[in-house]
């Protein structure tokens, strides 16, 4: 299993907690971007640049991604799409988009696009707060352990 990150939109402390934990855990973290990353040197750390391009490293994400990864993402269309085949996927936040969820967010997504398509203003999000980077560690602490015991059980 693997944590593949969306890391051209991932925010530094996001990205600091998981090379962290890559390398307490030895789980292999790949983050995917369209412009070089300077990234610590580990053996559990890698980088895939892709060109440029509109969902370049969506797609490649969803095209490497199996059953049981976990993909960290703020881009809902990408975690409907990573979850339709077994993954999680969980955002920087630290909601965790699954089977139950995932649908409901993509309606909303939806929702708020057609709304400032027709030019009302809703703003954008908020700064990533400390709550929700606590939120974000204990969510993958919390699949870690998971991956921990499924890799342990016989």
């Amino acid at each position: 299993m693997r944590i593949w990150v969306d890391a051209d939109a991932c925010p530094v402390a996001i990205k600091e907690i998981l090379y962290r934990a890559a390398d307490r855990t030895a789980t292999p973290l790949v983050l995917v971007a369209n412009q070089f990353l300077q990234t610590p040197p580990s053996r559990h750390i890698s980088c895939v640049q892709v060109p440029q391009g509109f969902d370049v490293a969506d797609n490649e994400i969803v095209r490497r991604c199996e059953a049981g990864d976990l993909v960290i993402t703020s881009d809902i269309p990408l975690a409907d799409e990573v979850v339709s085949k077994d993954a999680l996927a969980l955002s920087p936040r630290g909601e965790l988009f699954t089977r139950e969820n995932i649908k409901a967010r993509l309606n909303m997504r939806d929702f708020l696009d057609t709304l400032r398509s027709s030019g009302i203003q809703s703003g954008g999000p908020s700064a990533l707060s400390a709550s929700e980077k606590q939120a974000f560690a204990n969510r993958l602490d919390r699949w870690l352990s998971q991956r921990a015991r499924q890799c342990s059980t016989p």
